[in-house]
């Protein structure tokens, strides 16, 4: 009685650890987290709300380093992916089409690959999508951490940046390529 009743609280624990949603998966970075409320749908953080991004730096899928100084002055959008994330595989190419059509405009994109055993694994989801953005291979979180103030301890996570660097926006779970384009349209045209 008592392993019976001990196997269902581990289940129910592990079950629940894992549905933070219908579309995210919930990550364990091996630190504490603080949830800062998602931005609505299409809507981005008032300038005036804004906070710095933190800084971060890593190694980029298929070798080289990455320093978030690159995104200076540019508008910046942090995708938080994995290859084992379905909702990832539905979001990702959706991101390259919107990719494709505004980095000439002053727009970066940056994949982060978290929690990957693998980084082939990423690679191979990057070429079987024809992503051509880069992304940063982050398998122990340690990105995701620099954002513990953000959800992005929640799989897949978006985070917007503006050309100030910036949180601009902030999305939990999937983003559909119009919101995304939405949001980027407003934060082009700020301070032009």
């Amino acid at each position: 009685m008592r392993r019976t009743v001990l196997a269902l609280l581990a289940a129910g624990a592990l079950v629940s650890g894992c549905s933070t949603g219908s579309d995210q998966v919930q990550v364990n970075n091996g630190g504490e987290f603080r949830f800062v409320a998602a931005t609505p749908v299409g809507e981005v953080i008032p300038e005036s709300e804004r906070a710095v991004a933190p800084e971060f730096s890593g190694t980029l899928l298929g070798g080289g380093q990455f320093s978030s100084e690159e995104l200076a002055g540019d508008v910046a959008v942090l995708n938080f992916w994995g290859s084992w994330c379905a909702p990832c595989r539905v979001e990702t190419p959706e991101f390259q089409e919107v990719y494709a059509g505004v980095r000439d405009e002053g727009v970066q994109f940056l994949g982060l690959n978290v929690k990957e055993t693998d980084d082939q694994f990423a690679l191979a989801f990057v070429d079987r999508f024809g992503i051509e953005f880069p992304s940063v291979y982050d398998p122990r979180g340690e990105v995701a951490l620099a954002f513990r103030d953000y959800p992005a301890n929640a799989i897949p996570s978006t985070i917007v940046l503006d050309r100030q660097g910036r949180v601009a926006a902030v999305y939990t779970g999937a983003v559909t390529q119009e919101d995304l384009r939405a949001v980027l349209d407003r934060l082009l045209v700020e301070g032009v």
